[in-house]
């Protein structure tokens, strides 16, 4: 079984050599810093530079390179890393199957077992990842949310669709993906796809948000328990997604909404998140959705000051030396 790419929700490139970006190995003392993707995008780009100008050594692995290797000190094999790094970023999982998630997402427990910090650990990982355990435990937390259900079950997904449609519209998404790709709108029970087309999952969602356009979210980006900053995207489409078309609009969240972003992350046990809000008709806020490996593309056109550096300082911050450094004991 082939699994979609967790960051994206779409198929991954052609891919390329294990350690992207291989410095010498040493680093002088400086922090070394491998940063999981799957490819050298945007986002890993400026993530390398800004580790660089904060002084530390960078290295973009791919997931699909590392291995358990039990005859080494430390049972762990990361190219372009001798001994263990001082601080790992997730940007991307991969493709690949379940199998293959598993043993990636392994590598990451296995990291911190060792005491490495992760950005964001696996656990987060796969908590924001699943947007079923996602809903759950936003419930649990009593973070405001659209109210959610997801079944494997057609027979059960068709029989929800007929109790809930009467009160307005549903929205059924991948249990894994992003970027607002494979999302549709639910407004009759016909609406439902087989369960083929769903991946053997209906993850189903109360439309939250105004009947005509111009449709707009939120997206805060949250890092070490701080908002770092936020956007409005507004769209002529329901989907509203900067990738997808929507435009990013600056906005200084309201503290009720910088508490719900805080709150949410707090829920997925996530360091740095990217947190998805939009507000009801009636104006109450609610959470749709936290990503733990968040894009900051649209974000970045709207703020003044770089993001990458923002959390590859933050994250910097978790290296024990730095730590240490910062009490006056290193």
């Amino acid at each position: 079984m082939k699994t979609r790419n967790v960051t994206t929700g779409c198929p991954t490139p052609a891919r390329a050599p294990a350690a992207l970006d291989l410095p010498p190995q040493g680093g002088g003392g400086k922090p070394r810093v491998v940063v999981f993707t799957d490819k050298l995008d945007w986002h890993v780009e400026r993530t390398l530079a800004a580790f660089r100008a904060l002084g530390a050594t960078p290295v973009a692995v791919r997931l699909f390179a590392c291995r358990i290797d039990t005859s080494r000190p430390h049972g762990l094999a990361i190219p372009g890393f001798h001994a263990l790094p001082d601080l790992a970023v997730v940007r991307a999982i991969g493709d690949g199957s379940l199998e293959a998630i598993t043993m990636r997402l392994a590598v990451l427990h296995a990291l911190e077992a060792l005491g490495v910090p992760l950005v964001n650990g696996a656990r987060a990982i796969e908590r924001c990842t699943d947007k079923s355990m996602a809903s759950f435990l936003l419930a649990r937390a009593g973070v405001p949310a659209p109210e959610t259900f997801a079944t494997q079950s057609l027979a059960q997904a068709r029989a929800i669709a007929r109790r809930e449609l009467p009160k307005g519209p549903l929205v059924m998404k991948p249990l894994f993906g992003a970027q607002g790709w494979g999302i549709r709108l639910i407004e009759k029970e016909d609406d439902i796809p087989s369960a083929g087309e769903a991946r053997g999952v209906f993850y189903l969602q109360r439309f939250v948000g105004p009947s005509r356009p111009p449709y707009e979210d939120m997206r805060i980006l949250v890092s070490r328990g701080e908002v770092v900053a936020a956007m409005k995207r507004r769209s002529s489409h329901w989907v509203t997604n900067v990738r997808q078309g929507a435009k990013p609009i600056a906005i200084e969240p309201t503290e009720e909404e910088r508490g719900m972003a805080l709150a949410a992350s707090e829920a997925m046990g996530a360091i740095m998140a990217g947190v998805d809000l939009i507000r009801s008709a009636e104006g109450r806020p609610m959470v749709l959705e936290v990503n733990s490996m968040p894009g900051w593309s649209g974000l970045q056109r709207i703020t003044p000051f770089s993001i990458a550096e923002r959390l590859a300082e933050d994250a910097l911050a978790l290296v024990p030396s730095r730590r240490d450094a910062r009490r006056g004991l290193g």
